[in-house]
């Protein structure tokens, strides 16, 4: 495997307290990783450094083999990097318009045909119309994940995605996660989801007291 993005150094304080002190991170292509960690161990806060939305000192950063930063952060990497939170927020609109919302900023084409096909693997073109604000939590998760998808990230970054969620919700989220390394994409969840981290081919990394332990690969 290739490697995808790799982060030497990584520091991270919130005053006095030293959360994050990570020699080395290698995120491979086309791979799945699990992030685990006790409550307050900086798991989100990796994600949010990945992907530009929190500031970090870091020594050394290397996109596919070339030296770049996250300071100011590159629209290279805002382009193929992409966060979904653990509580994604619906836009105003139909599910179709939050879909179609990012190909439309970058200006793509076959816009309605991408955003259905995005619907169909996430098995809800049948809520196509519906107002995305009042969809069950199961339905907006899988929106939010359909409307990163679309955008064809080399690197998806994913916050808890079956947290609060049980029964078929949960079992709908978790048969998708494989679906987006086979698409090509790497794949980081945070998560305490048993039966997310036992998914076949899931390499484990693990926070521990600031530092990043790589577990082995899940049966």
């Amino acid at each position: 495997m290739s490697t995808l993005l790799q982060v030497r150094g990584l520091r991270k304080s919130f005053g006095q307290r030293h959360l994050l002190d990570i020699a080395e991170i290698n995120i491979e292509q086309s791979r799945a990783y699990v992030l685990t960690g006790m409550n307050g161990s900086g798991k989100s806060t990796l994600l949010r450094i990945l992907s530009g939305l929190e500031s970090a000192q870091t020594d050394e950063i290397k996109y596919l083999d070339n030296a770049t930063t996250f300071s100011p952060y590159p629209r290279h990497l805002r382009n193929d990097i992409v966060y979904v939170h653990q509580h994604p927020v619906m836009f105003s609109g139909t599910v179709a318009e939050n879909i179609a919302y990012g190909l439309r900023l970058r200006k793509a084409e076959n816009i309605e045909k991408q955003a259905a096909l995005a619907m169909c693997w996430a098995g809800i073109l049948h809520l196509s119309d519906h107002d995305a604000r009042h969809l069950s939590g199961g339905e907006k998760q899988r929106v939010a994940l359909a409307r990163a998808k679309v955008l064809e990230p080399r690197l998806l970054l994913l916050d808890e995605p079956t947290a609060n969620l049980d029964g078929e919700a949960r079992e709908q989220v978790i048969a998708l996660i494989p679906t987006l390394t086979q698409a090509g994409s790497s794949v980081v969840v945070v998560c305490h989801d048993r039966e997310l981290i036992a998914l076949p081919d899931m390499h484990r990394l693990k926070l521990r007291d600031g530092k990043l332990e790589l577990r082995t690969t899940a049966a």
